[in-house]
């Protein structure tokens, strides 16, 4: 099967411009011969199918793929592709066969013409990509922002809710800096460096060390080195959230007329806002202070260790220098909370504005600043020595871990107050999501950069154990004691997640057995076969899972929060590492103390080096590549509100195709279309119709399967995708059908009441699989399809045409004369 021509890769072009509804906005070269497949001819010029032709008009069936991704030949079932409009990150195709079907509207009376929207490349298409797990900890914040409850009126503390989530975000960028200081700075140049025991066997390190004597051997000069590392860090994020800005929020949605707006603030649903898909200026904003919150810790760790020894040995000029540089820093410090603060998302209204005053001067500022704090450390100091570990690292992490939990719990009760304002009754965890889930990404981001911390103390310590030994002849102190500490809690953290899945398991296998009679039920005059039965029911128990997810995360988040508390305690009362703090207690307490520092050492490594290990290989391995891929599918279709540094939100240019590439057809052709999406492309599929002019959305079907937006967006997200969200966009179509399975474990019925006289939304279930035994239809064993394959099922196609013939036959005005009509338009792209 020959690959679909894709064109080269690379940031998305502002292709759409504001004009593309006009009858004449794709050229006549829309659809160059290079993009048919290999042997394909371009199609001859017609004349166009429009507003003022002739005869029938088309009916259009767009396909949406979901997670994982797909290529144009599955979707349409042929290996001859066209690609009608787009790039090769995002595009639309067409068998080759139906490039100019619009010219022909007589071959389609009795079918649609198929249209294969390719969205795969905007989260899994490059390998470098895979390396975005490594910021996971920022898309999971991210979600946080989106987690919110449903509210009504409460603007203030809805308000509230956001700015808690933007100031955790900010300490998961400032965690991230700090761990890399640590390394560099601290457990390398400082202490590693400044040790002959240490340096002594690291050859790369002789330069600077102090036997060597050299020009970088004293310890102001070591650490100002070494800040190059979390410094070139920092400019590294800002270059990736600069390149995919450019790429993804830069995507302009149709004008802001199109789509009305209430005046007061907002529209209901929130997706159908004119500025929901263009976050431009909010992620420039937090991407100015998130990169100046970078460089002011780079500069903190340089000048407070510095200005500590210029107040006890130093001269006047000295110590007003280190005193100047702390009050800048710490001013620099308010600032960027205080732009982190300032402003949220303007979704009620299109958004042009960038601030490009403080986009550019802020950042430039902290890095003016960790110039100078570079040059200050720098400065002659004779007889300086590097003794213990770096000052302010231990305060550091302890105020930064104190800081997330006070706002973890202060956001669990902001999102108490706007639940209890508005329940909605299957709104996960009681609105309580969004901070469970911040309270992840916290550990997450703990994990990662302790992970770090203690797999390089452990190897520049060689076989001592980084904390455990003491005096001059240790090569190495270690890292602070807290992130010792958060790492002993890992082992019974991990104790919770077994007991987790040792209950869910014993759960799914009595649910397994309790659905056996259901199944058989469902095949009558089938002879019973208990192996059959019992894969298709345990099946279905497996797929119900999703619906105990809120309560997994409940558990897991609280025992989370817990243990990081007993975790900042215990370093706050001990301040030494959990083996030495338990020496002279009784010997299980001693042993179970040094067995959990051990081992959470080694867990909390190895978690670090597996996402290093899974990101490696996904940038060789396509098809894991693909499976990397699925996780970003659903963690970034949400715009980026909370974290600047979060892997891009794809729906940001998805969405806006879909929605030019609706209206543009549909003005042009004044035909039918319904749009099909699966999986997370019935996702994409309701946002694009929420933001059609509400005259398009009248003359769209929307056929959904194996769509999780109740099961998943409506109970996660009940601000955007909640009953009356769902309720709303089936009022706005002109009809709507969901098909779903008891074996799909994502997807499942939206459950939206229709107004009388109207078709209900959810189908009943699709039964699955198709066959319980061999039948004529089915002569070999039928598959358990679960979540994919549902065109397979002969009711897709049915309900399909069912919604085709539901929409209104246009009535157009007939061409006077014999005038041809020239529209600029070679009908070999379909506009």
């Amino acid at each position: 099967m020959p690959p679909a021509p894709t064109a080269p890769d690379g940031p998305a072009p502002d292709a759409l411009a504001p004009d593309a509804l006009a009858p004449d906005a794709l050229a006549p070269d829309a659809l160059a011969p290079d993009t048919l497949a290999p042997g394909a001819a371009a199609p001859e010029h017609r004349a166009p199918c429009g507003p003022d032709a002739e005869g029938p008009t088309p009916a259009l069936e767009l396909l949406v793929h979901g997670v994982g991704g797909a290529t144009p030949q599955d979707m349409l079932g042929d290996p001859r592709t066209v690609r009608i409009t787009g790039d090769g990150t995002a595009a639309v195709f067409r068998r080759g066969e139906d490039a100019d079907a619009e010219e022909r509207p007589a071959d389609y009376l009795d079918k649609p013409i198929p249209e294969a929207y390719v969205w795969s490349n905007l989260t899994s298409g490059n390998g470098i990509r895979a390396l975005w797990l490594l910021l996971l900890p920022f898309m999971v914040v991210n979600l946080a922002h989106w987690m919110r409850p449903t509210t009504h009126g409460r603007v203030r503390t809805t308000r509230l809710y956001g700015v808690l989530v933007r100031l955790v975000a900010l300490t998961l960028t400032v965690l991230l800096t700090a761990a890399a200081c640590e390394v560099a700075m601290d457990l390398t140049a400082w202490q590693c460096a400044g040790s002959v025991a240490c340096a002594g066997e690291k050859s790369w390190l002789g330069f600077l060390s102090p036997a060597g004597g050299g020009w970088w051997s004293p310890p102001g000069r070591r650490i100002a080195l070494a800040a190059l590392v979390p410094a070139a860090l920092t400019g590294l994020l800002w270059y990736l959230s600069h390149r995919t800005w450019s790429a993804y929020e830069s995507q302009q949605p149709l004008p802001a007329s199109a789509v009305p707006a209430d005046p007061e603030g907002g529209s209901d649903p929130a997706l159908g806002r004119p500025g929901f898909w263009y976050g431009r200026r909010l992620v420039a904003r937090l991407r100015a202070a998130h990169t100046a919150a970078g460089f002011l810790v780079v500069a903190a760790a340089l000048s407070v260790a510095t200005a500590r020894r210029d107040r006890a040995t130093g001269g006047p000029f000295l110590d007003a220098w280190g005193w100047a540089m702390q009050g800048a820093l710490l001013a620099g410090a308010v600032v960027v909370v205080w732009v982190v603060c300032r402003r949220g998302r303007s979704e009620s209204r299109f958004d042009l504005a960038l601030d490009r005053a403080l986009v550019t001067l802020l950042p430039a500022t902290a890095l003016a600043g960790l110039l100078l704090a570079v040059l200050y450390a720098g400065w002659s100091r004779p007889g300086w020595q590097s003794q213990g570990q770096l000052t302010g690292g231990a305060r550091a992490f302890g105020a930064l871990t104190l800081a997330q939990l006070l706002l973890v719990l202060c956001l669990a009760v902001v999102a108490y107050l706007l639940h209890r304002r508005a329940p909605v009754a299957r709104t996960a965890m009681r609105g309580l999501g969004g901070p469970a889930v911040a309270m992840l990404a916290c550990a997450l981001g703990g994990v990662m950069s302790g992970g770090v911390a203690q797999r390089v103390a452990d190897w520049l310590d060689g076989p001592a154990t980084p904390g455990m030994s003491t005096g001059p002849a240790a090569p190495l102190i270690g890292p602070p004691v807290l992130l010792t500490w958060q790492a002993s809690v890992i082992p019974p953290l991990l104790l919770v997640l077994v007991l987790l899945a040792v209950f869910y398991g014993v759960r799914t296998w009595r649910t397994r057995n309790a659905l056996t009679t259901r199944v058989e039920a469902e095949y009558p005059g089938e002879n019973p076969d208990p192996i059959r039965t019992g894969r298709i029911a345990l099946t279905r128990a497996a797929a119900d899972l999703t619906d105990h997810a809120p309560r997994m995360i409940a558990v897991l988040s609280g025992a989370t929060l817990v243990l990081g508390a007993v975790a900042l305690l215990g370093a706050f009362l001990y301040d030494e590492v959990p083996g030495r703090a338990a020496q002279g207690t009784p010997s299980p307490v001693e042993a179970v103390a040094h067995t959990s520092q051990a081992l959470g050492s080694w867990l909390i490594g190895f978690g670090f080096l597996l996402f290093v290990t899974w990101g490696r290989r996904a940038y060789r391995d396509p098809k894991a590549r693909r499976t990397i891929g699925i996780l970003w599918d659903v963690g970034t279709f949400w715009p980026r509100a909370a974290h600047p540094f979060a892997p891009p939100c794809y729906a940001e240019r998805a969405v806006p195709d879909l929605t030019w590439r609706m209206a543009t057809w549909t003005d042009r052709t004044r035909g039918r279309l319904v749009i099909s999406g699966h999986s997370q492309g019935s996702v994409l599929a309701a946002a694009a119709v929420w933001q059609l002019p509400q005259h398009t959305r009248r003359r769209v079907a929307l056929l959904t399967y194996g769509a999780p937006l109740e099961r998943l967006y409506g109970r996660w997200f009940p601000a955007y995708f909640g009953p009356s969200c769902l309720c709303a966009l089936h009022d706005e179509v002109a009809c709507w059908r969901n098909l779903w399975r008891h074996t799909d474990p994502i997807g499942g019925p939206v459950r939206v009441v229709p107004d009388e006289g109207r078709h209900p939304v959810d189908h009943d279930p699709l039964l699955d699989p198709l066959a319980y035994g061999r039948t004529r239809e089915q002569p070999l064993p039928a598959p358990v399809l679960g979540h994919s394959d549902y065109q397979a099922d002969p009711v897709f196609a049915a309900e399909r045409d069912r919604l085709l013939a539901q929409l209104p036959e246009p009535t157009l005005p007939r061409q006077q004369g014999n005038e041809a009509v020239d529209q600029g338009s070679s009908g070999r792209s379909s506009g």
